[in-house]
């Protein structure tokens, strides 16, 4: 049973809410003080810039940096400044922050403390929050040094510390509905304690978190499912655009976390207990979000090697926790509804990468009937690389524990070995169940299913860009060639041309259609494709280009047609070309 608290919601949350909105502690609120070097070397988990910028400074922005960011403990007047409405106690009581002794802060601070002079009257706690009145800077041990991290900036050498016993981190989003500053609150971070993490450790808002959020179509729809929300971000997403969100974990820790977020927040949560598509069995979803425990853990018949990570460990073998989500997600969702998760899955020697993501998706359409879907691989590791990544991950290195990384390191590798695995991918799952029943089914446009590699830079968002493509797809499959023929398309705004040419030639080697956002994806295109696009104006309709395209080439338009019409297809699908 984990002995680490989690935070408690009080009567004085509003007071919480107010302090730190008073103090600006929000995501520009913190740039503003800790300046862009300091700041962008925080995102690369470095704090030496920020504890330099920080030093002696203990305004309330400053002093909230340092508790709940860093990790670093400050002084009860810095915090009873800080939390001027909520006070220290009121702190204390939701376990926001604990007294700590100098001794345990830092060897400055402790030889400080043994040098203190022993005659000095001791100020009382009591004494001591009246910051204002009693600890004026004429307090100070010494000046401060900009050399020097906040901690070793001392007043009073007697005068109660505070450490932070969670970390809240603000978070900022911008959509098409406004602007948003929310605070997320999570365990201390191996950034803030300098070791390995509990086994029920509670995620922030991390790199893969945050690129769900910007894969999600944000269309607004009645009934939202997060599915394994650890501290909640997903689900405060999803509060953007949905009238109910149901939010579901294994860890009952991340569930408080998750209840304290959305409190202070102000956004209302149905939360509930349990594995996977348990707690909502029966129930039907407008869209379902997930970034589940999709770490691949080794397993051996003796028990586990290695420790595991509620927030990245679903218990199961191999990749199998993605592949029943995906096989199961189609019994959840509402016709019209969608899902977007992110997974890994190993890809066995010999084989392509797609192809047991193909089989899963054969084996969810013979459960729950057609189903859109959208695999983007985005990242593909070896097994050492992958099994280097995730032990790193949970804080374990090779300087703390030899023994433990070299064992552990082992037990990956052996369990890739056992199944054959050559590679692990990465990327987004994004399934749709048609909206229409298994009877109309027959005269549906045919399932989209799209399996593609995209590892390049991609411009985020890709929510609205993902929700476009596949309205585009719907739009152009359910067009015959003849219907497709009569329409005028108009080429992207963001849609530029680049010719290739061998010094002296006079036609173009490469011509490459390229995309500006998005995908940015980069099209090779023969001559007859590019002039086609070149001439989609909206003017004329694309049979009337094929016919001018035909006399300018003197080529048969039958076999014109049969060759363009895929690629026109696949440029109105990726946003290349647009339908009017």
């Amino acid at each position: 049973m984990t002995t680490h608290p989690v935070p408690t919601i009080t009567k004085d949350l509003d007071l919480l809410r107010a302090d730190l909105m008073s103090a600006n502690f929000t995501v520009d609120g913190v740039g503003e003080v800790l300046g862009g070097l300091a700041n962008e070397a925080l995102h690369r988990e470095q704090t030496l810039p920020a504890l330099r910028a920080l030093a002696g400074n203990e305004e309330p922005t400053a002093t909230l940096i340092k508790l709940f960011v860093l990790g670093q403990p400050v002084t009860y007047s810095a915090a009873a400044a800080a939390f001027g409405k909520l006070t220290v106690t009121g702190a204390q009581a939701m376990n926001l922050v604990a007294e700590v002794s100098r001794a345990e802060t830092s060897p400055e601070i402790a030889s400080t403390l043994e040098a203190a002079p022993t005659n000095e009257t001791a100020r009382t706690q009591e004494n001591v929050r009246s910051v204002e009145d009693e600890l004026g800077t004429e307090s100070r041990v010494s000046e401060p040094s900009s050399s020097q991290p906040a901690s070793s900036q001392l007043q009073d050498p007697r005068e109660p510390m505070l450490k932070a016993l969670i970390e809240i981190h603000p978070h900022g989003s911008t959509d098409s509905q406004g602007s948003v500053d929310w605070w997320l609150a999570s365990d201390l971070s191996e950034l803030a304690t300098g070791g390995a993490l509990q086994s029920d450790h509670v995620l922030g808002a991390g790199g893969a978190s945050l690129t769900l959020a910007q894969v999600t179509a944000r269309t607004p729809v009645s009934r939202v499912l997060d599915l394994g929300t650890g501290s909640g971000i997903q689900a405060l997403y999803a509060a953007r655009h949905a009238q109910e969100i149901v939010a579901t974990d294994l860890s009952a820790r991340a569930l408080e976390f998750a209840r304290f977020n959305a409190a202070l927040n102000e956004i209302t949560l149905d939360l509930r207990e349990g594995s996977m598509l348990e707690p909502v069995a029966g129930e039907r979803f407008d869209l379902v979000v997930s970034n589940p425990p999709f770490v691949i853990t080794p397993r051996t018949e003796e028990g586990d090697v290695l420790p595991q990570y509620e927030y990245r460990d679903g218990g199961a073998a191999g990749d199998d926790i993605v592949h029943n989500l995906i096989v199961d997600l189609g019994g959840v969702l509402n016709p019209g509804g969608s899902a977007y998760l992110l997974g890994n899955w190993e890809i066995q020697h010999g084989q392509q990468w797609h192809t047991r993501i193909s089989q899963w998706l054969d084996e969810a359409e013979a459960a729950h009937g057609p189903l859109d879907a959208w695999v983007i691989q985005r990242e593909l590791l070896d097994p050492a690389r992958y099994a280097e990544t995730w032990i790193r991950d949970g804080g374990t290195t090779e300087d703390r524990d030899p023994q433990g990384y070299a064992a552990t390191y082992s037990a990956w590798l052996d369990d890739f070995a056992s199944r054959s695995v050559e590679a692990i991918g990465f990327g987004i799952v994004v399934l749709r169940k048609p909206a229409v029943s298994k009877t109309e089914a027959a005269n549906h446009p045919q399932p989209m299913r799209r399996l593609e590699e995209a590892t390049g830079t991609v411009a985020q968002p890709l929510g609205p860009v993902i929700a476009a493509s596949i309205a585009a797809h719907d739009w152009v499959s359910a067009l015959t060639d003849q219907e497709l023929a009569q329409q005028r398309l108009v080429v992207a705004s963001d849609v530029t041309e680049e010719r290739f040419y061998t010094p002296g030639a006079q036609d173009p080697n490469i011509i490459i259609i390229r995309q500006g956002h998005g995908f940015g994806r980069a099209i090779q295109a023969g001559t007859t494709l590019a002039g086609l696009v070149g001439a989609c104006d909206g003017e004329l309709t694309v049979g009337q280009i094929l016919g001018a395209i035909t006399m300018l080439f003197e080529v048969d338009l039958t076999e014109l047609a049969t060759e363009l019409f895929p690629d026109i297809r696949g440029l109105v699908t990726d946003g290349l070309l647009v339908g009017q």
